[in-house]
């Protein structure tokens, strides 16, 4: 009977190792998609802009460097609703891709 426990016991080991390892490569995955897909309102091009942020094409990205220009840098994302064109529910697409 001790036997099969520890037969059972070392089984469980092999077959529960691997998923604990793909879990942290998942991890580490999800971390760099979000690292690439992150942009910063402050120093973003146009094309950076429009590529990254979800609901924000050519126009709504110039007017977000048009806007920085005239006020300066966004204190937060949520200065962004500033911007003529983006409103609430844009920045609620984008609010864990936006940095400042």
């Amino acid at each position: 009977m001790k036997y099969l426990l520890s037969c059972l016991l070392f089984t469980m080991a092999l077959i529960t190792a691997p998923v604990a390892w793909s879990a942290d490569d998942n991890t580490s995955q999800a971390a760099e998609q979000v690292e690439r897909l992150s942009v910063n309102i402050n120093t973003a091009s146009e094309q950076q802009l429009s590529e990254q942020l979800s609901g924000v094409g050519s126009a709504k990205a110039k007017a977000i460097i048009e806007y920085r220009q005239a006020h300066g840098e966004f204190s937060s994302p949520e200065a962004l609703i500033e911007v003529k064109g983006i409103g609430a529910s844009t920045l609620e697409k984008n609010r864990d891709r936006i940095k400042v």
